[in-house]
Parts: C-alpha cells; structure tokens; sequence
C-alpha cells in the first residue's frame, strides 16, 4: 500500500495512540529527520551516547506525503517509536514559528507540529547547517581528500558547501576541546561572479530568464542544467528568449560527460567544476577557514572528473590571498546521510550542555 494510502486511511486515530504522552512506545531515543526537496530522511538516536549512532532509517519519497507532519507519523508509526525530543533538518532560513521550505511547496507551524507529534522538544536546523554539524563526526572512510593530509585532524574554522536541490553553505567554529559551534547561512545565494567570457556570457542567458543570477543559478541540479542549456544554444550564447531553452536532467549530464562521448555535457561539468572552485575559494576567504568540506548529492558521483578539472586552479585563483588558499584543506564528504548524523550531533551537544 502507498506510503499516502496509509496516513489517509489511519489518520489520527493510530497517531493519537502512537503519540500519546502515556504510551507504551515511549522511548529514550529521539527523532531526526533531513528534509530535502526530493526524499525526507528519518531516524532515531541515542543523545546521550559520546558517539552518535543512528538507527531505523527510512528515507520516504516527499512526492507521497501532503506535509512534513504526514510524513513525521508515518515513520514513527512504521518503527513504532515514540520519542520524547527531535531535531528536523529543513531547507529554510531559521525565522521563528512558521518554516517554509525553499525546495518543497511544505510549511508548518514548529509549535503545531512538536504538539501533533506527541514531542516534549522540537529543534529546527537549517540543512546545511546540520551537515556541518556532521563533520565532526565523520572519520576518514566517509571523505575523500581533493587536497591536505586525508587523515589528519579537523582543523577549523570549517566552511562547509555543497550543490544539491540547491547550494548550501554553513560554517563551523571552534574545536573539539572546546565544543564545535555551527553558523547557519544562505550564503548559497550569493551573487554569481563570472570570470572570462563563456562565463559572462552564461550569466547573461540567465539573467535574461532570472530577475537575478545568485551562485545557486549554476551550483546544483538545476544549475547544471542551465549551464548545459547555455551552452547548447549556439557558440555566443545569445539569450534569444524567443527560442525555448530544453533542460537535460542533470544526472543524464553527468552520466554523458562521463562517458565522453557528449561534447556540451563535459563541458557544463567542466563549467561546473571551475565554478565550484571559485566559489568554493570565496567561501574560505570569507570563513578564514583551515578546511573546506564540501557535501550535497552531486559531487560524489564524478570526484576523479573535479580532480582532473579546472576546480583546484580556480580555488587558489584569488591574486595576493593564493598563498593563503594552498593551505586550506580540501574534502568531500561522501557519507550517505550527513544531514541525519548532524542533526545527531546537535542533538548530543545539547544533551552534553544539559549535563553541564
């Protein structure tokens, strides 16, 4: 039966049995929960242990669900857990009660639903925020270094970015001696700087469909897809509105340019590469990090390509501050579920400053 088919046909009567506060199922482990645009990850961890461990992951298909809070009780229904505390990764800025996520047509009242759910404490991040929170936690099998000593300890401050449904960015602070701290951005959404002319030129194609073009048009998904539509539509890359552009699913991007065999699909990735790097490369220089890590679906899948590509030389492309950037480590984060693990992390150390 369709994940939809059960929240409507149950409902509430088996959430308000499930959820009530006398309940049986009543556990010491919490919920966290990673909300992307395509997929809601869930699981249940123990906040109390040094490390953190996640256990009954469900990844449930947001296209099944009308809302967060359906999707929240038909995991809980399916492990038959009742937790008392949750941390919800979600693609929002932090803005008080009312959350509406950039990536998905959900909202939802953080009050409302901590009550709906049954939860003593409900705790929202931003989704790049809870990966970087996962850093810390992640040991050598779950990165691969593009440059830096692969098993040498984390050295902050951290920026950590990445393209997925969208580009995130967050920085991490402090160490493990003094407890690692998170800063929430949107820094993803930053104003694209083009540098040479195919670049200037794409721009130009998006700012004609775009009121704006942010650093978020060219890295992730979408952005792929644009930058492969660009440069299909002629050598000048001429806007020409009146010729509708055709999208390519960005996977099928990657997939073509890592075959070979695709002229304008390697040289999107390619495009893509170049200005991860620069971006990547600005993002250190704000953050005056010692590491950048980057994350998100994306990159993972053709790692040896970023190598091979222009990403590195774009990094340290930045005149006087290049000296500055060699020193700066390198990694992507190739763990499947970042975003849970963080949201574990943040849970812990709020536990460990309870216990304090």
């Amino acid at each position: 039966m369709a994940a939809t088919g059960i929240v409507r046909m149950h409902g509430r009567k088996l959430a308000d049995k499930l959820f009530s506060p006398m309940s049986s199922n009543r556990t010491p482990l919490a919920m966290v929960a990673d909300i992307g645009g395509t997929n809601a990850r869930f699981a249940l961890t123990d906040p109390q242990r040094e490390a953190p461990q996640l256990s009954h992951q469900r990844s449930l298909p947001c296209t099944e669900f009308a809302s967060l809070q359906h999707a929240a009780e038909y995991y809980l229904e399916s492990v038959g857990q009742q937790p008392a505390r949750a941390a919800i990764a979600v693609a929002s800025p932090d803005g008080g009660d009312e959350i509406h996520l950039t990536n998905r047509a959900w909202s939802f009242s953080r009050r409302e639903l901590q009550k709906n759910l049954g939860l003593d404490a409900l705790d929202v991040l931003n989704d790049f925020g809870a990966v970087a929170w996962a850093v810390p936690a992640l040991g050598p099998a779950d990165v691969v270094t593009l440059h830096g000593v692969h098993d040498a300890p984390l050295c902050g401050p951290v920026s950590v970015l990445g393209p997925g449904t969208g580009l995130g960015v967050a920085l991490l602070t402090s160490d493990a001696a003094r407890g690692w701290k998170v800063v929430e951005t949107e820094g993803g959404h930053v104003s694209f700087a083009s540098l040479g002319e195919e670049e200037k030129q794409i721009a130009m194609w998006l700012n004609a469909r775009f009121d704006r073009v942010s650093n978020e048009r060219l890295l992730c998904g979408t952005g792929l897809s644009h930058i492969d539509a660009a440069l299909a539509s002629g050598d000048d890359l001429a806007p020409a509105l009146d010729q509708p552009a055709t999208f390519r699913d960005p996977a099928a991007i990657v997939d073509a340019a890592l075959a070979g065999h695709d002229l304008i699909a390697r040289r999107a990735l390619a495009r893509f590469c170049a200005v991860l790097g620069s971006v990547a490369g600005d993002v250190a220089l704000i953050h005056g990090a010692r590491t950048v890590m980057i994350a998100g679906g994306i990159v993972p899948r053709f790692i040896p390509f970023l190598l091979s590509s222009a990403f590195r030389e774009r990094f340290l492309a930045k005149g006087r501050m290049a000296a500055y950037l060699e020193s700066v480590a390198i990694r992507v984060i190739t763990h499947t579920a970042p975003g849970l693990l963080g949201a574990a992390m943040y849970l812990r150390a709020g536990a460990h400053q309870e216990r304090a």
